[in-house]
């Protein structure tokens, strides 16, 4: 809502502190002309205040994503256009309250002044030297700050006025309610190619040529692209690396926890607050009475709660002995833990596994040459580039670089060879021929250049060529049809009082599905469908190659004492009278627009954006 938006002057004041930097604009523009930045009505916006609220949403975002966000990345997404655009709307409310005569007393300014903890001293309490230091570092005067808080207030008691109190007929809403929390007992199954009667004959040529004429998506290739390419990978340069064995033995030492791990034990621990309940549990699991999963339920847990994953006996402290001489599937206890006296459950037994260097030695020679393959590609990328640069072709780079030469038909479905990497299909889709050859790096540090020769465009192929996967298509669709048509058929049977077992199907039956119910093996619309059908009738669709049958045995209108649907008309309730007050604003909104003069220096917006970058 548009009160949402309101300028905080609040926020102001804080930020004036912490982007002091901002304070140059003073009382007069960059420009030095001016400290006003747009008019609207008889309310105006200060520089200041848009650097400072600017400043404010761009730090905002920047905390919504996780990373500073430059002024540039805060233009590219509208940040500057929503702030202004905020402020705007604030003073189009502050301009309307002046002109009704709304005004707030002198006592509730002096309250928001005094009760702001920027301008409190080290008591604790309102420090008037605090309010005008912070005032004046601003730029601010303090009339001017308190007129602006009185027409803030102004127009928020304005806006509150103005949404406030909006409600929807609860005849409305009850028919939303019976639409989403409605419910119906359906009885349904999958019908295969065993429930037809008639085998499918053979297509004729006729039923093919149509087909293929039907289905030329089917059967168009790709387009595709001839390309030459020159590429250096450190897979490539791994037979000439060399690396000695000081080195191996160095990284090896360095990855001793990947290859040599103690052993381990998936445990789940279930603590009490005594040592005398611990053991009445033990007791009772061993007297056979209960047993470790109707614990944890009993004691309103998940297995989620009580699992510890997989841990080593150092983890276990002075549990670790006992967890660690058991078997898998024990349960021992009570036993000292950080949460109290607990029980332990062994779901498995991790061995410990030792890799000696002789074994990892290939994987660390690999790792390690392929590292000095990467430094060795980089040092030589310049100097390609030079090449490309001074016109060398992709040939040309091959036969003068360490580069091997290459070749292959591209399409958006290759994943081969080059075209397993993701660097090489980007370029390979908009690379077109006679483009200039560039040096592309990839991923894994390897480096190629390539040119297109041909380019062949999507042709339909003949019928000759795809016969058998024109027959295959043929066949599976008019497969589908047959058996759909004899599902439509059955669930007219259904609709007139037959059962399913009289086709000798064994259905499904829910109870109680609502529309966001999904049920595996049932085609997309198949709830809609279940939804729009009457209580007693069937209906079919298509699914998998075959169809889905189904008939609806009840529809079962709400529960409106259950607390969920309770909850959920309050819900919408709130939603759509929230969504007629946000109506309400934006249609004064833009009368207030309409019929007030706005006038925005972009002179000054300038200046501020740049002082800002």
């Amino acid at each position: 809502m548009a009160r949402e938006k309101k300028t905080k002057l609040g926020v102001w004041v804080i930020l004036g502190l912490l982007f002091f930097s901002l304070v140059g604009f003073g009382t007069t523009n960059l420009s030095g002309r001016t400290n006003t930045l747009a008019t609207v009505g008889d309310k105006e916006i200060t520089l200041n205040q848009y650097a400072l609220e600017l400043r404010r949403g761009i730090d905002t975002f920047s905390g919504q994503v996780g990373q500073p966000l430059s002024f540039t990345q805060a233009q590219s997404l509208g940040i500057d256009q929503q702030v202004l655009n905020d402020m705007i709307n604030m003073r189009l409310f502050e301009n309307e309250a002046s002109l009704m005569g709304v005004s707030v007393g002198d006592q509730r300014v002096r309250d928001r002044v005094t009760s702001n903890p920027n301008f409190q001293g080290f008591s604790g309490t309102f420090d008037r030297d605090a309010y005008r230091d912070v005032l004046s570092r601003m730029g601010t005067r303090e009339s001017d700050y308190e007129q602006a808080l009185r027409d803030e207030m102004a127009a928020t008691a304005l806006q509150i006025s103005l949404t406030a109190g909006y409600t929807v007929p609860a005849g409305y809403i009850d028919a939303i309610v019976n639409y989403a929390a409605e419910r119906r007992d359906i009885t349904w199954v999958q019908v295969t190619d065993a429930a037809l009667t008639d085998a499918i004959p053979a297509p004729t040529d006729e039923d093919l040529a149509a087909y293929h004429e039907g289905h030329p998506a089917d059967f168009t290739t790709l387009e595709t692209k001839s390309i030459v390419y020159a590429a250096l990978t450190p897979d490539m340069l791994l037979p000439t690396i060399e690396v000695d064995e000081t080195s191996l033995r160095d990284l090896y030492a360095q990855r001793t926890a990947d290859y040599n791990s103690p052993e381990r034990r998936l445990v789940e621990r279930l603590g009490f607050a005594d040592e005398a309940s611990a053991q009445a549990a033990m007791d009772a699991i061993t007297a056979g009475e209960t047993d470790f999963d109707q614990l944890v339920e009993d004691r309103g847990l998940t297995l989620d709660d009580v699992d510890l994953g997989d841990v080593d006996q150092v983890q276990l402290a002075e549990a670790g002995a006992a967890v660690f001489a058991a078997a898998s599937g024990d349960v021992v206890g009570p036993l000292p833990s950080l949460i109290g006296p607990s029980l332990f459950r062994i779901n498995a037994v991790l061995e410990a596994e030792s890799i000696p260097f002789e074994v990892a030695a290939d994987e660390l020679r690999a790792e390690l040459g392929r590292d000095r393959a990467r430094r060795v590609i980089g040092d030589v990328a310049e100097q390609m580039a030079d090449l490309i640069a001074g016109g060398a072709r992709v040939e040309d780079l091959a036969d003068q670089t360490q580069m091997e030469l290459g070749s292959l038909d591209w399409t958006v479905a290759s994943t081969d060879g080059m075209a397993a990497y993701p660097e090489f299909r980007q370029a390979a889709a908009v690379a077109q021929i006679g483009a200039y050859p560039e040096l592309i790096e990839m991923s894994d540090g390897g480096i190629f250049a390539l040119r297109v020769e041909t380019i062949q465009e999507p042709a339909l192929q003949p019928l000759e060529d795809v016969i058998d996967e024109v027959t295959a298509g043929w066949t599976r669709d008019t497969t589908q049809a047959a058996i759909l048509a004899k599902a439509e058929e059955m669930a007219t049977a259904l609709s007139n009082g037959s059962q399913f077992g009289e086709f000798g199907l064994a259905p499904t039956i829910d109870v109680d599905v609502t529309r966001q119910t999904f049920l595996d093996y049932t085609p997309e619309g198949f709830m809609a469908r279940v939804f729009e059908t009457e209580a007693g009738k069937g209906f079919a669709l298509p699914y998998d190659g075959g169809a889905v049958l189904a008939r609806v045995d009840a529809v079962n209108a709400p529960n409106l004492e259950d607390p969920d649907v309770i909850a959920l008309r309050d819900r919408f309730a709130a939603q759509l009278s929230n969504g007629v007050a946000q109506d309400a604003m934006q249609i004064t909104l833009n009368t207030l627009r309409g019929e007030t003069d706005i006038n925005v220096v972009r002179e000054a917006v300038n200046a501020v954006h740049a002082q800002i970058q």
